[in-house]
């Protein structure tokens, strides 16, 4: 029952739009997700696999952070989990022969969705200096080209270690690691583009930047659910099992989104017979239409309304809190009129959220990318905390702040020391370990990197795991910057975007994937994941590898160690007791990282453990003062030229972040395409612009104008003045400098367009 890949790329003729459904999963969502299994890995392979996707013994989904319920469900995946598996567990094989007949040049045309679909890479491949193809290359001359060129850099600085959120704690630990005792922070990652904003105000406010909520939190215990900035439905589907919970429950649900979204108004679960044969659970009591960039101002509103009516926890703000003063003068001096203008929202409906707010004894606010790529997003969270410590909503069960991560190992790389600025805790607890001298200087984060390799500061780029060339922003000037790099280094699953736009000289080195049997000399290996909730368990994969030739993470970094310090002899580090046995290097992360203390004991228990939080443990804050900290954010509304809308980058619902599952999105009417902008019928009126119109996007900037040809109009209930289009095929719109303020995150929801004729 399989399929072949596709031969040719899609040229968007067939697109088609029709009004977007009213629900969410049910039937549909199952055979979508079996359907593509079956086209990729058969019924035999994907029946197998599907049955331990997020099991206690079986291997943690390669998509998104959404914890696994106490006792999962036999299917306890969903949609766009089964497609995410299909896509590893392929038949479909990216060979030598596949690389012969396919130039560079060529590939760098194609589309992620061609791309993604022609199956997984089975050997190093090599292009060298001037050649037009890439080639098969062993692992030893592989590595040792790395090597050879990581030695000879004139600083540690001028190499670059990027990371994705799918390598596991055991990986990430080791990659890490390896910069530091090469001498370089540069660990820029994929939080630096979602979640960096959340981490940096919550760590200011909370002294945590995590989550402060379980998965029983929101199914057990909360009064109030405030979904605000995220699109559940197709970004993190599971999680619409335990919004349904709550809401039968008793729970109630508001909404805060510019795009209204099926999943947040009726979730039809396949797991159920209401949603079955049944209309579904009706998720969303309150529904607020927010312009883009307003939530800021939203929730200063909210504030200023609560404190007005007294509708606060004075005793929880005296004896957790400091900076409440302070916070309750900014309030007063809020100008309703700006409040009106940056968040699109009567006072009614204001006033409407707080009449929930005030009957809700325990709320939880979660939130996603709609909130971090801003350019004032870490106010806006450090708003949000403000809300919480108003009514005591930190550190009891159903309440708290609950940022949904994306990729499922984000929130684990981080907790691993994946980051350009570690604390100094962690770089003494390290140097004490291993013998080695730690840098102490910042390293480049993810903008910061483009930056370096457009200026001829970085020397190699390695990237473990990810898409770099289409998950960043600037599409053209990251294109450039990165094939002007000597040596690029992609340890990939499938063949993307980065492989084609990579650097004079590059390697690709082929791993294994999540749902694959790893087998070290010391036997066989399991690794670990940390959820977005601070859950951390194991992950075990059962099928026989792609191909002979694949190695695992930890091999691939300890094989590059070896050759960089010497073998364990040579060493401080012993990179090849580690490749051998998984349980040595968690072993060492029991003794470096907080919270890890009998590491492998704890997670022999199925389900595996809770990381320590503090805030929501015992109420207690690890910031300066000790206390929980109120802020003072000035709002700064964001006023948009005539003519002009504000454009925010989302993904379809056949996407996870850069990989392409398929051309539909089906819960917004479209069907066979991506070219589409949605746009508010009054504006296009207002324009003087037609539904179906062939339009080219052209983003504003102090630098000049950044054009994203040939879309098509599709006339949707987006907020008015503002507009949505898919990324990555919008990113070449994100102007590199236009990021948060303190996160340096790419305000990727916020940018001025203007919709002109589709060019010839």
């Amino acid at each position: 029952m399989t399929t072949p890949p596709p031969k040719d790329d899609h040229d968007e003729a067939g697109l088609r739009v029709s009004p977007p459904p009213a629900s969410a999963a049910g039937v549909p969502g199952v055979l979508h997700g079996v359907k593509a299994v079956l086209e990729q890995a058969g019924v035999r392979r994907g029946v197998t696999t599907l049955r331990l996707v997020n099991q206690q013994r079986g291997f943690d989904c390669p998509g998104c952070a959404w914890p696994e319920p106490g006792k999962p469900h036999l299917a306890e995946f969903c949609e766009n989990g089964a497609k995410a598996v299909a896509e590893e567990t392929t038949i479909r094989r990216v060979d030598a022969a596949f690389f012969a007949a396919h130039p560079v040049a060529e590939l760098s045309e194609r589309s992620d969705h061609w791309l993604g679909q022609q199956g997984r890479l089975t050997e190093p491949m090599l292009r060298d200096t001037g050649d037009t193809h890439y080639r098969p290359v062993s692992w030893d001359r592989a590595l040792d080209i790395i090597a050879t060129e990581l030695r000879g850099l004139a600083s540690p600085d001028d190499a670059v270690f990027y990371t994705s959120g799918r390598t596991s704690n055991e990986a990430a630990f080791l990659y890490q690691l390896f910069a530091r005792t090469l001498g370089t922070n540069n660990l820029p990652d994929c939080s630096n583009m979602c979640h960096e904003s959340s981490g940096a105000a919550l760590t200011e406010t909370l002294g945590v930047g995590k989550g402060s909520v379980s998965i029983t939190d929101i199914t057990d215990h909360a009064d109030l659910i405030v979904v605000v900035g995220q699109n559940p439905g197709t970004n993190h589907p599971r999680m619409l099992t335990a919004l349904e919970q709550a809401k039968r429950r008793g729970a109630r649900i508001v909404a805060i989104n510019p795009l209204p979204e099926a999943g947040l108004h009726t979730f039809k679960n396949p797991q159920t017979v209401r949603g079955v044969v049944g209309k579904g659970t009706l998720l969303s009591d309150l529904y607020l239409q927010v312009r883009l960039g307003g939530d800021l101002a939203f929730f200063q509103a909210v504030n200023r309304l609560l404190t007005d009516a007294g509708a606060v926890d004075h005793a929880f703000i005296d004896e957790f809190t400091t900076g409440y003063d302070d916070a309750v003068a900014a309030w007063q001096k809020i100008d309703w009129d700006d409040v009106a203008t940056a968040t699109g929202l009567t006072r009614e409906a204001l006033e409407a959220f707080v009449a929930e707010v005030r009957q809700a004894q325990s709320i939880i606010v979660c939130w996603a990318m709609g909130l971090t790529q801003h350019k004032k997003a870490v106010p806006t969270i450090r708003e949000i905390v403000n809300f919480l410590l108003l009514r005591g909503n930190v550190g009891r069960p159903g309440a708290g702040a609950c940022p949904v991560r994306g990729h499922s190992n984000v929130q684990g790389d981080r907790t691993m020391g994946i980051w350009e600025k570690p604390p100094a805790a962690f770089l003494d607890a390290l140097e004490a370990e291993f013998g080695i001298t730690a840098p102490r200087r910042p390293g480049h984060d993810t903008v910061d990197t483009i930056r370096a390799m457009r200026d001829g500061k970085v020397a190699v780029f390695m990237a473990m795991g990810g898409n770099f060339a289409s998950a960043t922003p600037d599409s053209d000037l990251t294109a450039a910057a990165l094939q002007s790099v000597p040596l690029t280094v992609h340890v990939s699953t499938k063949l993307n975007k980065s492989h084609a736009l990579a650097g004079r000289r590059s390697i690709i080195l082929p791993c294994l994937g999540r749902t694959e049997r790893d087998v070290q000399a010391g036997g066989e290996q399991f690794v670990t994941v940390e959820d977005s909730m601070s859950a951390v368990h194991a992950s075990r994969g059962t099928l026989r590898p792609a191909s002979d030739q694949l190695r695992s993470e930890v091999a691939i970094v300890c094989g590059l160690a070896s050759r960089v310090f010497g073998d364990d002899g040579a060493s401080a580090v012993p990179w090849g007791s580690f490749a051998a046995d998984y349980s040595a290097v968690r072993a060492r992360i029991a003794r470096v990282v907080p919270g890890f203390s009998d590491y492998e004991a704890k997670v022999a228990v199925p389900g595996g453990f809770v990381l320590p939080h503090p805030p929501r443990d015992s109420r207690s804050f690890p910031t300066a003062s000790g206390k929980a900290q109120f802020s003072v954010n000035e709002l700064e509304v964001l006023r948009v030229p005539p003519g002009r809308l504000i454009l925010q980058t989302v993904r379809s619902h056949d996407q996870f972040n850069t990989t392409i599952y398929g051309l539909d999105d089906r819960y917004r009417g479209i069907r066979d395409g991506r070219r589409v902008v949605f746009v508010n019928p009054a504006d296009l009126v207002e324009l003087g612009i037609d539904d179906g119109a062939m339009v080219d996007l052209v983003s504003e900037w102090h630098d000049g104008d950044r054009r994203a040809p040939s879309f098509r109009v599709v006339s949707y209930p987006t907020a008015p003045g503002c507009a949505a289009a898919y990324f990555p095929e919008t990113n070449v719109l994100v102007p590199l400098d236009h990021t948060a303020e303190i996160s340096n995150t790419p305000a990727s929801k916020s940018v001025i367009i203007r919709l002109e004729p589709a060019s010839a």
